[in-house]
């Protein structure tokens, strides 16, 4: 094959000094398709979108758009090269002849073409993954839906899809779980309108103690406020044994509990249960929905601590995510307890440590955003 220097004689693109190692795998396999295009059945499964690099991308998907020769002569292998340069012009304009002999140069050994595509491969699922987190904060973060719980919920399962199709193209292999330190729980700021549903809530279930029995979805982990957590445990216990609730009576098992070892007086915590309005299950609910929407922002967050530690291999990724969404899946359940008290209990089938592939609420969650799709082979 001729070298990629006859084509032009132009000076190389200026390229920044500090690139990622999938930048480098990337020039290695493009400069060994060009100087062996019989080696391109050795990239399949790649597309342009898999490439960090928009060039990278528009250049192998105009490889794999020209026919390939099998066994070219010089002139048939540098006519190939400028059909190939001719069809990646189409989408990046920017890409020169010198820009291939850079390619070329920079591919260290040919035959190893295939070991480059897996580092592709890798790369592009590491952003991928990162997209489909990024998602996953945003729908958490989306106050202008009408339905917060469902959008979420949508995300969570394309992102569980995402790991579930990936995870059929990587090998297993054992100690697999990311050693990358989880970031802490999110703090919630001062939230007005958390606190008033939470006391709310204590002072319904002690004027109407009757539904409490059955609010086993709602958790201590749930509330904002420690205080409002552990009385709701005070409120929770006297209910499960069957003890009289009341205003006193609470107050009786948070002394034993310790609540008023922390500054609340007698006073205090019968102030906050005379008021009520509107049943028990109604704040219940508010409850649980924002700890719903918190643990996803924090599910992404891990997701995302985890992609941007580039010791994790991609199935350390895929495994650490489906343990990150596990956690999810223990709020959506008591979500889904909350929202459908009568209802079945679901039993549909899950990934591997993954949230339910199916929402009671939500029939078919809608693939990830054509953007989010189109951005993966774009993310740097």
């Amino acid at each position: 094959m001729p070298h990629a220097s006859d084509l032009s004689d132009e000076e190389p693109p200026y390229e920044p000094d500090e690139r990622e190692p999938v930048y480098y795998a990337e020039q290695a396999l493009l400069g060994a398709l060009l100087l062996r295009p019989e080696r391109l059945s050795q990239a399949d499964g790649l597309e342009g979108d898999a490439f960090s690099q928009p060039a990278h991308g528009a250049l192998f998907a105009a490889m794999r758009t020209v026919r390939a020769p099998g066994l070219p002569s010089p002139p048939d292998g540098l006519d190939w090269l400028r059909a190939v340069l001719e069809e990646a012009r189409q989408e990046a304009p920017a890409l020169t002849a010198a820009h291939l002999h850079l390619l070329i140069s920079a591919c260290p050994r040919p035959e190893h073409a295939s070991a480059y595509a897996a580092m592709v491969r890798s790369g592009h699922a590491r952003r991928s993954i990162r997209l489909h987190a990024d998602a996953l904060a945003q729908a958490a973060q989306d106050v202008t839906v009408p339905d917060r719980p469902v959008h979420v919920l949508a995300a969570a399962d394309a992102l569980a899809r995402h790991l579930d199709t990936l995870s059929r193209s990587v090998p297993t292999h054992p100690g697999s779980l990311p050693r990358t330190p989880l970031p802490p729980p999110l703090v919630s700021p001062q939230d007005d309108e958390a606190e008033d549903q939470e006391r709310m809530l204590l002072a319904s279930a002690v004027s109407t103690p009757t539904p409490v029995g059955q609010m086993r979805w709602l958790a201590p982990e749930d509330f904002t406020e420690p205080l409002h957590a552990g009385l709701w445990q005070c409120v929770s216990a006297l209910a499960h044994r069957g003890e009289p609730l009341d205003p006193v009576t609470v107050m009786w098992e948070a002394q034993h509990r310790g609540l008023l070892a922390t500054g609340v007086t007698a006073a205090d915590l019968a102030a906050l249960l005379s008021t009520a309005a509107l049943p028990p299950e109604h704040w219940g609910i508010q409850i649980v929905e924002r700890a719903l929407l918190a643990r996803a922002r924090h599910t992404a967050g891990r997701i995302t601590a985890y992609t941007e530690d580039t010791a994790n291999t991609v199935h350390q990724l895929i495994t650490g995510g489906r343990r990150a969404l596990a956690d999810l899946t223990t709020v959506r359940r008591r979500w889904q307890q909350a929202t459908r008290p009568l209802a079945e209990p679901d039993t549909p089938a899950t990934s591997r440590a993954g949230p339910p592939s199916r929402a009671p609420a939500v029939s078919h969650p809608p693939a990830p955003p054509a953007a989010v799709r189109a951005a993966a082979g774009r993310t740097p």
